[in-house]
Protein backbone atom coordinates (compact mmCIF):
# COMPACT_ATOMS: atom_id res chain seq x y z
CA UNK A 1 0.00 0.00 0.00
CA UNK A 2 0.96 3.87 -0.88
CA UNK A 3 2.14 4.84 2.88
CA UNK A 4 -0.89 7.20 4.60
CA UNK A 5 0.98 10.82 4.37
CA UNK A 6 1.10 12.18 8.36
CA UNK A 7 1.01 15.70 9.32
CA UNK A 8 2.05 16.41 13.00
CA UNK A 9 0.19 19.22 14.97
CA UNK A 10 2.31 20.68 17.50
CA UNK A 11 6.38 19.70 18.05
CA UNK A 12 5.39 18.15 21.79
CA UNK A 13 7.80 16.54 23.77
CA UNK A 14 5.82 13.04 23.42
CA UNK A 15 5.77 13.16 19.64
CA UNK A 16 9.77 13.54 19.76
CA UNK A 17 10.73 11.11 22.13
CA UNK A 18 8.07 8.67 21.88
CA UNK A 19 6.24 8.51 17.98
CA UNK A 20 8.29 10.05 15.41
CA UNK A 21 10.93 7.30 14.69
CA UNK A 22 8.92 4.33 15.33
CA UNK A 23 6.55 5.79 12.72
CA UNK A 24 9.25 6.81 10.24
CA UNK A 25 10.25 3.18 10.22
CA UNK A 26 6.94 2.03 8.62
CA UNK A 27 5.69 1.03 5.63
CA UNK A 28 2.27 2.44 5.97
CA UNK A 29 2.66 5.62 7.16
CA UNK A 30 4.62 8.93 5.96
CA UNK A 31 5.30 11.45 7.97
CA UNK A 32 5.77 14.79 5.53
CA UNK A 33 4.76 17.51 7.84
CA UNK A 34 4.71 19.01 11.04
CA UNK A 35 3.18 22.20 12.85
CA UNK A 36 4.03 24.58 15.55
CA UNK A 37 3.22 28.19 16.63
CA UNK A 38 6.87 28.58 16.16
CA UNK A 39 7.73 28.38 12.35
CA UNK A 40 11.16 28.33 13.80
CA UNK A 41 10.49 25.21 16.10
CA UNK A 42 8.75 23.08 13.57
CA UNK A 43 11.74 23.80 11.01
CA UNK A 44 14.11 23.11 13.62
CA UNK A 45 12.28 19.36 14.09
CA UNK A 46 11.67 18.94 10.28
CA UNK A 47 15.58 19.18 9.77
CA UNK A 48 16.55 17.33 12.67
CA UNK A 49 14.01 14.12 11.36
CA UNK A 50 14.18 14.67 7.96
CA UNK A 51 10.47 15.78 7.75
CA UNK A 52 9.59 17.43 4.29
CA UNK A 53 7.25 20.21 5.43
CA UNK A 54 7.31 22.84 8.22
CA UNK A 55 4.36 25.11 9.07
CA UNK A 56 4.31 28.06 11.59
CA UNK A 57 0.24 27.42 12.06
CA UNK A 58 -1.78 24.72 12.40
CA UNK A 59 -4.41 26.01 10.18
CA UNK A 60 -1.54 25.97 7.38
CA UNK A 61 -0.76 22.28 8.16
CA UNK A 62 -4.68 21.50 7.67
CA UNK A 63 -4.84 23.44 4.79
CA UNK A 64 -2.57 21.20 2.67
CA UNK A 65 -4.12 19.20 0.36
CA UNK A 66 -1.31 16.55 0.14
CA UNK A 67 -1.74 15.28 3.81
CA UNK A 68 -4.38 12.67 4.47
CA UNK A 69 -4.13 12.01 7.92
CA UNK A 70 -2.94 13.97 11.14
CA UNK A 71 -1.92 13.48 14.43
CA UNK A 72 -2.82 15.53 17.39
CA UNK A 73 -0.55 15.30 20.55
CA UNK A 74 -1.65 19.27 21.61
CA UNK A 75 -2.96 19.87 25.46
CA UNK A 76 -6.41 18.34 26.00
CA UNK A 77 -8.18 21.71 25.55
CA UNK A 78 -7.02 22.00 22.02
CA UNK A 79 -8.33 18.44 21.34
CA UNK A 80 -11.77 19.20 20.39
CA UNK A 81 -11.16 22.43 18.54
CA UNK A 82 -9.22 20.71 16.23
CA UNK A 83 -10.67 17.39 15.57
CA UNK A 84 -13.26 19.88 14.07
CA UNK A 85 -10.80 21.55 11.95
CA UNK A 86 -9.51 18.99 10.49
CA UNK A 87 -12.72 16.68 9.97
CA UNK A 88 -13.93 19.81 7.76
CA UNK A 89 -10.82 19.72 6.09
CA UNK A 90 -11.30 15.91 5.15
CA UNK A 91 -8.13 14.83 7.24
CA UNK A 92 -8.77 11.36 8.99
CA UNK A 93 -7.41 11.39 12.87
CA UNK A 94 -5.42 9.66 15.14
CA UNK A 95 -5.66 11.75 18.83
CA UNK A 96 -4.11 11.69 22.14
CA UNK A 97 -6.25 10.80 25.16
CA UNK A 98 -8.52 11.84 26.55
CA UNK A 99 -10.13 12.87 23.58
CA UNK A 100 -11.69 16.21 25.19
CA UNK A 101 -11.92 18.04 28.49
CA UNK A 102 -15.42 16.30 28.79
CA UNK A 103 -18.04 13.92 27.82
CA UNK A 104 -20.29 16.08 25.88
CA UNK A 105 -17.40 17.86 24.24
CA UNK A 106 -15.96 14.28 23.02
CA UNK A 107 -19.05 13.05 21.81
CA UNK A 108 -19.63 16.42 19.41
CA UNK A 109 -16.35 15.93 18.45
CA UNK A 110 -16.86 12.31 17.43
CA UNK A 111 -20.70 12.88 15.64
CA UNK A 112 -19.26 15.42 13.90
CA UNK A 113 -15.81 13.66 12.62
CA UNK A 114 -18.47 10.38 11.80
CA UNK A 115 -20.66 13.54 9.99
CA UNK A 116 -17.78 14.32 7.76
CA UNK A 117 -16.62 11.08 7.09
CA UNK A 118 -13.75 11.14 8.25
CA UNK A 119 -11.54 8.05 10.69
CA UNK A 120 -10.90 9.43 14.08
CA UNK A 121 -9.17 6.50 16.83
CA UNK A 122 -8.21 7.94 20.79
CA UNK A 123 -4.56 7.50 21.07
CA UNK A 124 -4.71 4.45 23.75
CA UNK A 125 -1.36 2.96 22.38
CA UNK A 126 -1.54 0.09 24.82
CA UNK A 127 -4.37 -1.41 22.88
CA UNK A 128 -2.12 -2.56 20.40
CA UNK A 129 0.79 -4.01 22.50
CA UNK A 130 0.57 -7.76 22.25
CA UNK A 131 0.46 -7.77 26.11
CA UNK A 132 -2.59 -6.77 26.32
CA UNK A 133 -3.66 -8.42 23.46
CA UNK A 134 -2.55 -11.83 24.94
CA UNK A 135 -3.61 -10.58 28.35
CA UNK A 136 -7.86 -10.16 27.01
CA UNK A 137 -7.09 -13.43 24.80
CA UNK A 138 -6.65 -15.00 28.55
CA UNK A 139 -9.82 -13.50 30.34
CA UNK A 140 -12.04 -14.00 27.49
CA UNK A 141 -10.82 -17.65 27.63
CA UNK A 142 -11.54 -17.86 31.24
CA UNK A 143 -7.56 -18.89 32.18
CA UNK A 144 -8.13 -16.86 35.38
CA UNK A 145 -11.75 -17.61 36.23
CA UNK A 146 -14.38 -14.92 36.36
CA UNK A 147 -12.57 -11.51 36.77
CA UNK A 148 -13.62 -10.03 39.90
CA UNK A 149 -10.82 -7.07 40.62
CA UNK A 150 -8.93 -5.22 38.17
CA UNK A 151 -6.51 -2.61 40.68
CA UNK A 152 -3.91 -0.13 38.38
CA UNK A 153 -1.09 1.38 40.49
CA UNK A 154 0.33 4.58 38.47
CA UNK A 155 2.44 7.59 39.16
CA UNK A 156 5.19 9.63 38.00
CA UNK A 157 7.25 12.71 39.67
CA UNK A 158 6.89 16.30 37.82
CA UNK A 159 7.07 19.36 39.92
CA UNK A 160 6.94 21.85 36.54
CA UNK A 161 4.44 24.51 37.46
CA UNK A 162 5.00 24.95 33.38
CA UNK A 163 3.78 21.98 32.45
CA UNK A 164 0.65 21.23 31.08
CA UNK A 165 0.37 18.66 32.96
CA UNK A 166 -0.03 21.00 36.10
CA UNK A 167 -2.23 23.43 34.69
CA UNK A 168 -5.93 23.01 35.00
CA UNK A 169 -7.14 25.48 32.10
CA UNK A 170 -5.19 22.77 29.44
CA UNK A 171 -6.70 20.00 30.97
CA UNK A 172 -3.72 18.97 33.40
CA UNK A 173 -4.29 16.75 36.29
CA UNK A 174 -3.63 13.13 37.54
CA UNK A 175 -7.21 11.92 36.39
CA UNK A 176 -7.07 13.50 32.70
CA UNK A 177 -3.74 12.62 32.09
CA UNK A 178 -2.78 9.01 33.49
CA UNK A 179 -6.74 8.25 35.12
CA UNK A 180 -7.75 7.63 31.85
CA UNK A 181 -5.55 4.64 31.49
CA UNK A 182 -6.72 3.24 34.74
CA UNK A 183 -9.95 3.67 33.40
CA UNK A 184 -9.76 2.44 30.15
CA UNK A 185 -7.82 -0.92 31.33
CA UNK A 186 -10.72 -2.40 33.20
CA UNK A 187 -13.42 -1.09 30.63
CA UNK A 188 -11.16 -3.07 27.81
CA UNK A 189 -10.61 -6.12 30.15
CA UNK A 190 -14.28 -6.88 31.39
CA UNK A 191 -15.69 -5.54 27.72
CA UNK A 192 -18.26 -3.43 29.68
CA UNK A 193 -19.12 -0.21 31.46
CA UNK A 194 -19.11 0.49 35.25
CA UNK A 195 -22.56 0.79 37.06
CA UNK A 196 -21.33 3.52 39.52
CA UNK A 197 -18.37 5.19 40.69
CA UNK A 198 -16.28 7.08 43.87
CA UNK A 199 -13.70 9.30 43.47
CA UNK A 200 -11.31 10.96 46.01
CA UNK A 201 -9.18 13.96 44.97
CA UNK A 202 -5.93 15.68 46.52
CA UNK A 203 -5.65 19.08 44.63
CA UNK A 204 -2.27 20.90 44.62
CA UNK A 205 -2.49 24.32 46.31
CA UNK A 206 0.03 25.55 43.54
CA UNK A 207 -1.10 23.89 40.77
CA UNK A 208 -4.82 23.33 41.10
CA UNK A 209 -4.73 19.98 39.55
CA UNK A 210 -5.13 16.80 41.30
CA UNK A 211 -2.07 15.32 42.07
CA UNK A 212 -3.41 11.86 43.86
CA UNK A 213 -6.63 10.41 42.47
CA UNK A 214 -7.73 7.44 43.58
CA UNK A 215 -11.50 5.75 42.32
CA UNK A 216 -13.46 2.86 42.74
CA UNK A 217 -15.46 1.66 39.66
CA UNK A 218 -18.40 -0.62 40.59
CA UNK A 219 -18.99 -3.18 37.25
CA UNK A 220 -21.49 -5.32 39.46
CA UNK A 221 -19.70 -8.42 39.56
CA UNK A 222 -16.28 -7.20 39.36
CA UNK A 223 -14.87 -3.95 41.17
CA UNK A 224 -12.07 -1.97 39.83
CA UNK A 225 -9.90 0.54 41.68
CA UNK A 226 -7.23 2.66 41.00
CA UNK A 227 -4.82 5.23 41.79
CA UNK A 228 -3.02 7.83 40.39
CA UNK A 229 -0.67 10.78 40.87
CA UNK A 230 1.60 13.34 39.82
CA UNK A 231 4.15 13.83 42.26
CA UNK A 232 5.26 10.33 43.57
CA UNK A 233 7.71 7.74 42.98
CA UNK A 234 7.24 6.70 39.28
CA UNK A 235 5.90 3.44 39.01
CA UNK A 236 2.92 1.69 37.49
CA UNK A 237 1.45 -1.99 37.57
CA UNK A 238 -2.05 -3.72 36.68
CA UNK A 239 -3.10 -6.53 38.38
CA UNK A 240 -6.22 -8.67 37.17
CA UNK A 241 -7.95 -11.04 40.01
CA UNK A 242 -10.03 -13.67 39.08
CA UNK A 243 -11.85 -16.59 40.88
CA UNK A 244 -9.01 -18.92 39.10
CA UNK A 245 -5.72 -16.72 38.85
CA UNK A 246 -4.49 -13.89 39.06
CA UNK A 247 -2.60 -11.82 36.17
CA UNK A 248 -0.06 -9.10 36.76
CA UNK A 249 1.00 -6.57 33.89
CA UNK A 250 4.10 -5.19 34.98
CA UNK A 251 4.40 -2.14 32.59
CA UNK A 252 1.01 -1.75 31.24
CA UNK A 253 1.54 1.74 29.37
CA UNK A 254 5.11 3.13 28.98
CA UNK A 255 6.43 -0.72 27.45
CA UNK A 256 9.77 -0.22 27.01
CA UNK A 257 10.28 -0.74 23.11
CA UNK A 258 13.94 -2.97 23.05
CA UNK A 259 13.22 -5.84 25.43
CA UNK A 260 10.16 -8.01 25.55
CA UNK A 261 7.24 -7.03 28.59
CA UNK A 262 6.20 -9.41 30.64
CA UNK A 263 3.10 -10.71 32.40
CA UNK A 264 3.04 -12.93 35.80
CA UNK A 265 -0.11 -15.67 35.24
CA UNK A 266 -0.91 -17.31 38.09
CA UNK A 267 -3.19 -20.49 38.44
CA UNK A 268 -4.09 -23.38 40.18
CA UNK A 269 -1.16 -25.06 38.05
CA UNK A 270 1.91 -22.71 39.09
CA UNK A 271 3.32 -19.33 37.97
CA UNK A 272 4.40 -18.57 34.53
CA UNK A 273 5.58 -15.95 32.60
CA UNK A 274 4.48 -14.78 29.12
CA UNK A 275 6.90 -12.27 27.03
CA UNK A 276 6.48 -10.44 24.15
CA UNK A 277 8.59 -9.96 21.32
CA UNK A 278 10.33 -6.59 21.60
CA UNK A 279 7.55 -4.24 20.03
CA UNK A 280 6.89 -0.73 19.53
CA UNK A 281 3.39 0.09 20.34
CA UNK A 282 3.47 3.60 19.22
CA UNK A 283 4.23 1.95 15.93
CA UNK A 284 1.96 -0.51 16.06
CA UNK A 285 -0.89 2.03 16.77
CA UNK A 286 -0.14 4.04 13.38
CA UNK A 287 0.43 0.94 11.66
CA UNK A 288 -3.45 0.08 12.25
CA UNK A 289 -4.64 3.13 11.97
CA UNK A 290 -2.71 3.87 8.43
CA UNK A 291 -3.82 0.58 7.32
CA UNK A 292 -7.71 1.72 8.12
CA UNK A 293 -7.66 4.89 6.69
CA UNK A 294 -6.40 3.03 3.26
CA UNK A 295 -8.36 0.34 3.39
CA UNK A 296 -11.11 2.83 3.86
CA UNK A 297 -12.33 0.41 7.04
CA UNK A 298 -13.41 1.88 10.57
CA UNK A 299 -11.33 2.57 13.71
CA UNK A 300 -9.18 -0.24 15.43
CA UNK A 301 -10.94 1.03 18.13
CA UNK A 302 -15.05 3.07 17.81
CA UNK A 303 -14.59 6.57 18.70
CA UNK A 304 -17.35 5.76 20.94
CA UNK A 305 -15.20 4.74 23.47
CA UNK A 306 -13.34 7.71 23.95
CA UNK A 307 -16.94 9.18 24.80
CA UNK A 308 -17.48 5.96 27.02
CA UNK A 309 -14.25 6.68 28.76
CA UNK A 310 -14.81 10.54 29.28
CA UNK A 311 -18.19 9.69 30.57
CA UNK A 312 -16.36 7.71 33.89
CA UNK A 313 -13.41 10.08 33.88
CA UNK A 314 -16.41 13.30 34.13
CA UNK A 315 -18.02 11.20 36.86
CA UNK A 316 -15.36 10.29 38.88
CA UNK A 317 -14.45 14.33 39.14
CA UNK A 318 -18.36 14.79 40.29
CA UNK A 319 -18.05 12.04 42.87
CA UNK A 320 -14.69 13.67 44.23
CA UNK A 321 -16.43 16.83 44.79
CA UNK A 322 -19.95 15.76 46.21
CA UNK A 323 -17.91 13.06 48.20
CA UNK A 324 -20.46 10.49 46.94
CA UNK A 325 -21.26 7.50 44.70
CA UNK A 326 -22.23 8.66 41.07
CA UNK A 327 -24.20 6.23 38.97
CA UNK A 328 -24.02 6.25 34.78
Amino acid sequence: MNPVKLGILGVSGHFLKRVVLPVQKLDTAAITAIASRSKQKAESAAVRYSIEKAYGSYDELVADKTIEAVFIPLPNHLHAEWIKKCADAGKHILCEKPLAMNAREAETAVEYAAKKNVLLLEAFMYRFHPQWIHVKELVDTGEIGEVRSVHTWFTYNNSDPKNIRNQPGTGGGALMDIGCYAISFPRFILGTEPERVFGMMTIDEQFKTDILTSGILDFGSARATFTVGTLAFPYQRCWINGTGGVIEIKIPCNVYSDVPAEVVITTGLGERVYKTSAVDQYGLQFDAFAKAVRAGAPAPVSSRDAVMNMKVIDALAASAQSDSWISL
